[in-house]
């Protein structure tokens, strides 16, 4: 059984929705957000240690996995800065008004979005294989859309993407990564976007990120800083092992953000478990 001793919680979010959690361990406590397109199951290699020293939260972001976005969200909903909003509110509903926060792919988006937002909460912060939004669509290229089409295919307007994926979710959705995922991990995954209100929650979260993610940096680039500590990890064979100027695009968010590239592609919590631990407990050590 995935992330055996994790007991789960649905929790009501301000706006309607729910958020669904799971939670372990005791101590100071950290919040872990998952990427596209997996659930919170993607942590089941990092978050069993991680509870040792600490209480642990795993939440599956607003319309993914078996969290329920607030009825007829907009694209504004799933918005970093609404999810942060919401990621804020079921912490305090859970007893903690300050955590550190970690986020992988869009969680991490979450994750800077909400140590901007919600300085006083954050203990720490810790952004798994990201650069800020509107960092990446200021580099846009060639190489960058034919490599992360998918980020222009899902933002599109209407429900022409949500429509093309349901013919083959397991085709758009994995093409061929299969064999880098645990098999209960992906059978999770596999359940979550095979349901057609998490594809349409995944397309309005990139929606999301193309529009509202963007004016919300672009407004605070230059005049507002995550005063955390903050840790930058990423791949060192995933999309960001081509960047050259990883920790310094961060610095300008974040001065005193560190970090590394692990020997991984884009899955660092799965690819290099250990790793991604180590990492995690050395930010996190009181």
């Amino acid at each position: 059984m995935i992330l055996e001793g994790f007991a789960d919680r649905s929790v009501s979010t301000p706006a309607g929705g729910r958020l669904h959690v799971r939670i372990a361990g005791s101590g100071p406590p950290v919040v872990l957000l998952h990427g596209y397109p997996q659930t919170s199951a993607m942590w089941h290699l990092v978050a069993p240690a991680l509870a040792r020293d600490h209480t642990v939260v795993l939440a599956d972001l607003p319309g993914y996995g078996d969290s329920v976005a607030p009825p007829g969200a907009g694209v504004a909903a799933f918005g970093k800065r609404a999810m942060a909003a919401e990621v804020v509110a079921v912490m305090a509903a859970l007893g903690f008004a300050r955590f550190a926060v970690v986020g992988h792919d869009r969680g991490a988006r979450c994750a800077y979005r909400l140590a901007l937002d919600h300085p006083a909460a954050v203990t720490a912060l810790a952004v798994l294989d990201i650069l800020p939004t509107a960092d990446v669509f200021a580099r846009v290229d060639a190489a960058f859309a034919r490599s992360a089409w998918h980020w222009f295919f899902l933002a599109q307007p209407g429900d022409l993407p949500e429509r093309l994926i349901a013919a083959d979710p397991d085709a758009f959705f994995l093409r061929g990564s299969e064999h880098l995922f645990a098999p209960e991990a992906l059978a999770a995954y596999r359940a979550a976007y095979h349901r057609r209100d998490v594809v349409h929650a995944v397309c309005q979260d990139y929606r999301a990120g193309a529009t509202v993610d963007v004016a919300d940096d672009e407004a605070d680039r230059g005049r507002r800083f995550i005063t955390c500590p903050t840790l930058v990890l990423w791949g060192r064979h995933g999309p960001l092992g081509r960047e050259p100027a990883v920790l310094p695009t961060w610095r300008a968010w974040s001065p005193t953000a560190d970090g590394h590239a692990l020997d991984c592609g884009h899955y660092l919590a799965e690819e290099r478990p250990a790793e991604t631990f180590t990492a995690l407990r050395t930010l996190l050590r009181p």
